[in-house]
């Protein structure tokens, strides 16, 4: 009877080593451990999905291409861009290998399983304090109206669409939301920090 016992309480101990093992082979989202720049300024969509790409390889996945869930208005000539459409279509999972989402479906209804038990940030490291996140996004993921993107993302003036990667909060529209709950009151990084963020994101793998 001991033996069994013994036996199964090792097995449990290493279901839970597992849950918990870095895995980027398997890893196609993550939440940055670091801005990409000086506030909103950070090098536009392009220069999000290149931090994405850095932080990324650096932890150790190969071979996928990284985007920040990132929406940015039309501009130039060039027409606005939502974050639901840069990400591919899933499935997608964290970097201890949790399923955060099946589908776009999924990733943007309430049943994705983003919150402070899954925004893992690159390394496997649970995602806590500061929990507001760039997005520039209403919740279904498309361009959130107005002033919401910090210029697209080349600027510290402005304003930006917060989502919450713990899906708490006492501020905003919708605290429970993880990537539209609420307006910063700027584009520095002195005003990301005075609601609880620091010019954090979201990437995801394409591919």
């Amino acid at each position: 009877m001991k033996i069994v016992r013994l036996a199964c309480a090792m097995t449990a101990v290493l279901a839970l080593a597992g849950c918990n093992r870095h895995t980027p082979g398997k890893m196609t989202f993550f939440v940055t451990s670091s801005p990409a720049g000086a506030g909103g300024a950070i090098g536009g969509l392009e220069g999000a999905d290149a931090h994405c790409q850095r932080l990324a390889e650096a932890a150790g996945s190969k071979g996928r291409t990284w985007h920040a869930y990132l929406s940015a208005a039309a501009e130039g000539g060039k027409p606005a861009v939502n974050a639901r459409d840069r990400i591919g279509r899933g499935p997608w999972f964290n970097a201890r290998g949790i399923r955060i989402a099946a589908s776009l479906e999924d990733l943007h209804s309430p049943n994705n399983h983003i919150d402070r038990q899954t925004a893992f940030q690159e390394h496997g490291n649970r995602m806590i304090f500061p929990h507001d996140m760039l997005t520039g996004s209403n919740a279904d993921g498309t361009i959130a109206d107005g002033d919401a993107t910090c210029h697209n993302w080349t600027s510290t003036t402005g304003h930006a669409v917060l989502g919450h990667s713990d899906r708490q909060g006492g501020l905003g529209r919708d605290s429970d939301s993880w990537n539209s709950a609420h307006l910063s009151e700027g584009c520095t990084a002195e005003a990301f920090r005075s609601t609880g963020g620091s010019g954090l994101f979201y990437c995801f793998a394409i591919n």
